[in-house]
């Protein structure tokens, strides 16, 4: 009997449910670890359990209050709805397209247990991040590690480390954005937004800035935008070490004082929509321009679960076989 190729689809996770004690359980896995928050461990968890876990639940459940939905998570369910729409499109008895989320769940580990179920003796893993960082991609093959050591046989695996060039990938940001102006119409400025990082991470190695920019820079290219009409911003910082610049925030308060009363912002890093998105893009920063002086301010969804992500996910699937 054939065995299909088991596909783990991961993404970074979300809550249970938008409530303090959700966020703080979810909290305390995402904080905790190293990759993410690299502090020597003695004095992070000190700070951790002894500050950050006392007062960032309560104010991280109002903001997943702000879009949660009936169904629950957006993050969750656009993770679930890409993952069903990738397993329509691939044979079922040639792939098993499961999800994984890094923290909370479904986990990784149980995401395995399935295929492990289901007989595959060959699994390719392709993380939702599409420029790699050592706090995503690197963090999910740790998760990968741990959870196949109590396993007797390991299968044959293969990650996707990264997607940040992939031209499917880069066509598929484009016609989302030619999409979006033929309803909206083009905006004085396109805003290329990626989840922050430390400055100290980039400086040790990680190759997660330079894959941000040529992301950006192919789209604009695609799109023949000259460089006046496109930026690069970085969002979502925590605490307060340096980031990297310029800060998304900052940046759509200064423009409308140079003249640009109109912005696009798209978030590339984000494969489907998420609180980084709906909230802090959408919403909080939406507010910011606004209130700065700008007029119009739209944000261009996710790919979330569309044909163009569905296919270029399939084909970065099939070029790993």
């Amino acid at each position: 009997m054939k065995k299909p190729i088991g596909i783990l689809i991961t993404n970074l996770g979300t809550p249970d449910a938008p409530t303090t004690s959700a966020l703080r359980r979810y909290l305390n896995e995402f904080l905790g670890d190293p990759r993410v928050v690299e502090i020597p461990r003695p004095l992070w968890w000190l700070i951790l359990h002894g500050i950050v876990l006392r007062i960032r639940p309560k104010r991280s459940a109002a903001l997943y209050q702000k879009i949660w939905t009936a169904e629950g998570s957006p993050l969750l369910l656009n993770s679930q709805n890409l993952v069903k729409a990738l397993q329509q499109l691939l044979p079922a008895e040639d792939f098993k397209v499961v999800l994984g989320m890094r923290y909370g769940q479904p986990s990784i580990k149980e995401a395995l247990s399935v295929l492990r179920q289901s007989g595959c003796e060959r699994i390719i893993i392709l993380p939702l991040f599409p420029q790699y960082s050592a706090a995503t991609t690197a963090s999910t093959f740790d998760a990968i590690a741990d959870a196949l050591k109590t396993w007797r046989v390991i299968p044959e695996l293969k990650m996707i480390t990264h997607y940040f060039a992939n031209a499917f990938y880069i066509s598929a940001l484009v016609e989302s954005i030619k999409q979006h102006w033929q309803l909206h119409g083009e905006q004085d400025l396109l805003l290329f937004s990626f989840h922050g990082l430390p400055q100290r991470c980039i400086d040790l190695g990680d190759p997660y800035q330079q894959q941000c920019l040529t992301t950006a820079q192919l789209v604009a290219e695609h799109l023949q935008l000259p460089q006046a009409k496109w930026s690069v911003v970085f969002q979502s910082r925590f605490g307060y070490a340096q980031w990297l610049k310029p800060y998304c925030a900052d940046t759509l308060q200064t423009l409308p004082g140079k003249g640009i009363k109109s912005v696009s912002v798209i978030c590339p890093g984000f494969a489907v929509d998420c609180l980084e998105t709906l909230e802090e893009i959408n919403q909080l920063n939406r507010e910011l321009f606004l209130k700065a002086g700008g007029e119009k301010f739209f944000y261009i969804p996710a790919l979330n679960d569309s044909v163009v992500q569905v296919d270029l996910l399939a084909e970065i699937i099939k070029s790993g076989v």
